[in-house]
């Protein structure tokens, strides 16, 4: 399958981004968040969307978080999901 990835550039600080975590890494549970889609410099995303900011991919996931997904030339197809991601 090929799908194209949207380039985001870089996450503004000024702007609404979504928090951005690791595979492994949890939100903490004093962050509230219960949201539908991610965002990233408001724009929204609908969660399992892929982002492509420089060449690091992210996938939204549920409640609103980035994680990151690994790595890809702005140049390449939308690889598979590793299986952690896809996990959710």
């Amino acid at each position: 399958m090929v799908a194209h990835v949207p380039e985001v550039g870089a996450p503004d600080p000024e702007l609404r981004t979504s928090p951005i975590l690791d595979e492994d890494e949890e939100l903490s549970t004093d962050e509230e968040l219960e949201a539908g889609v991610c965002y990233f410099n408001n724009s929204s995303y609908a969660i399992g969307q892929y982002v492509l900011t420089g060449s690091e991919l992210l996938q939204c996931q549920e409640r609103g978080v980035w994680v990151r997904a690994g790595e890809m030339r702005p140049d390449e197809n939308l690889p598979s999901a590793p299986a952690s991601v896809a996990r959710g």
